[in-house]
């Protein structure tokens, strides 16, 4: 066969799991009413997925390195199916987002090993051919699932988001077992094994990770001080201490702290951490309002979402033909900059702001995303010595899933309590209001008290999107301070 289809077989896999990151975005409102679910229900949809993609990728590409990379990313399309279908049959929110979270652990094995294979299909120009687009799928998968997302969801139902992945992922396995050769790494020692995996920093990691981004999704309902909330806050810092010690213990860490001695891969974690959470993270709120508020299609809705998609994919072709020389210091700070004030820039609703309100702030941050987005990879593998590079790779993937569920988890808190305040003074009861507008009966709430609903649902949104341009402007500080030009900072 040609020699593109290896890279045909891994960009299926690529652009699925990348979109299925918020590919639910428009649909959520359609799920709502559907399930019956809350908004702290809906936040899980979004947010397990991601979490686990994130506490798993590490893990997973340790295993991929020991078994072989083929066989792990054909696992992953099949779990990934598997659990596709198990959406879309969901009866419950509960299984919903069980199998979200199976989902994400096969996103996980395919998202592990797109690169290795990439790499090891081609070679010479061929090579950074394949690389270009694959980058410009991930590119293109992670801002237009909002539009595929509004087209099934208005032509077939919420359903059929998830039932979409099985017949791509059958074809993705069939393909990638015809033309994909099997690799593994030519230098990995004799001695590793499935035995010496470095199995208790995987589970660990999850572990704190997980405690951590549900304490923060708690908080909003059960208080900052409550005892479940400092509980599970005690609990993640204890998972991630003992994940530290262990890493430093270990032969084989999935993730080497010593990396972390260097002042740019510093930097370049904070960039990562920060970036997906700060710039799409609050489109769950924003699609909300676009769907709720302004009464606008799911289709409708994603459309509206789309410049910030649009600007991403022209920013980084023209970051990468025109900046390649340019320090990552002032391509992802700039892009951070951007970021930041293009969320900022949204913070500006109120009552009576039509859909077109929100649209200069997706486009400058869209800008950003692509001035960003592609150099970090590069820059974290170009930092660290060479048998780190994949590691370090690895450590950006998980980075930047995990900050985008720390950031659902952190503005949902955010806009809930926003709204909930900003309707105290307006209506009887704040809370139960407050539910309907985010759970799928905001028809009633806004009947009932329109100008109170319209206005604290704006604040709500202004506040989370204010917050998410203040952690983009920090992380963009930090960039410009810590990151540097490429060079191998860390020896053993």
């Amino acid at each position: 066969m040609g020699k593109w289809w290896p890279l045909t077989a891994v960009c299926m896999g690529a652009f699925m799991l990348l979109v299925d990151v918020n590919i639910v975005t428009v649909a959520l409102p359609d799920m709502s009413a559907g399930l019956k679910t809350s908004f702290s229900s809906l936040q899980w949809v979004m947010d397990i997925y991601a979490l686990v993609l994130a506490a798993l990728l590490l893990g997973a590409g340790a295993l991929a390195d020991l078994v072989g990379h083929r066989r792990v990313y054909v696992l992953g399309l099949a779990v990934f199916a598997l659990s596709s279908l198990a959406c879309g049959l969901a009866p419950n929110v509960t299984v919903l987002i069980a199998a979200r979270a199976a989902q994400g652990a096969g996103a996980a094995m395919m998202f592990a090993t797109t690169v290795a294979l990439v790499n090891a299909s081609y070679e010479g120009r061929a090579r950074t051919a394949a690389f270009g687009i694959w980058g410009a799928v991930n590119g293109a998968a992670s801002g237009i699932g909002p539009i595929l997302g509004g087209l099934v969801t208005q032509q077939f139902g919420w359903r059929w988001v998830f039932l979409v992945n099985l017949p791509v992922s059958v074809v993705a396995v069939a393909l990638t077992l015809r033309v994909v050769t099997e690799t593994r790494p030519a230098k990995a020692p004799r001695h590793r094994s499935l035995r010496n995996m470095d199995l208790p920093g995987v589970v660990l990691f999850a572990a704190g990770a997980g405690a951590v981004t549900y304490a923060l999704t708690r908080a909003g309902e059960a208080g900052w001080t409550s005892y479940t909330t400092l509980g599970l806050f005690a609990a993640g810092a204890v998972a991630l201490a003992a994940f530290t010690v262990a890493e430093i213990r270990s032969p084989h860490p999935i993730l080497d702290l010593r990396l972390f001695r260097g002042a740019s891969f510093t930097g370049l974690m904070i960039a990562s951490l920060v970036m997906s959470g700060a710039a799409f993270a609050y489109l769950l709120y924003t699609s909300l309002w676009l769907q709720s508020v302004q009464g606008l299609s799911a289709i409708g809705a994603g459309l509206v979402i789309l410049p910030m998609s649009g600007l991403a994919f022209v920013s980084s072709w023209l970051t990468g033909r025109f900046l390649h020389g340019v320090s990552p210091r002032w391509t992802i700070g700039s892009g951070l900059l951007l970021i930041g004030i293009g969320t900022l820039s949204q913070a500006v609703l109120t009552a009576g702001s039509g859909w077109a309100a929100v649209l200069p702030g997706f486009a400058i941050t869209g800008a950003g995303v692509g001035i960003a987005l592609p150099n970090v990879t590069a820059a974290a593998m170009a930092s660290v010595p060479q048998e780190r590079a994949g590691m370090a790779a690895g450590a950006v993937g998980a980075f930047r899933q995990l900050g985008y569920a720390l950031g659902i988890a952190v503005l949902g808190g955010v806009f809930q309590g926003a709204l909930e305040q900003a309707l105290r003074h307006d209506v009887p009861d704040a809370a139960a209001t407050a539910e309907a507008l985010t759970g799928g009966r905001a028809a009633q709430a806004l009947a009932e008290a329109p100008e109170a609903a319209r206005a604290a649902f704006a604040t709500g949104l202004n506040t989370a999107t204010a917050t998410a341009a203040a952690i983009a402007l920090t992380a963009a500080v930090a960039a410009l301070v810590l990151v540097r030009r490429p060079s191998a900072e860390i020896t053993d």
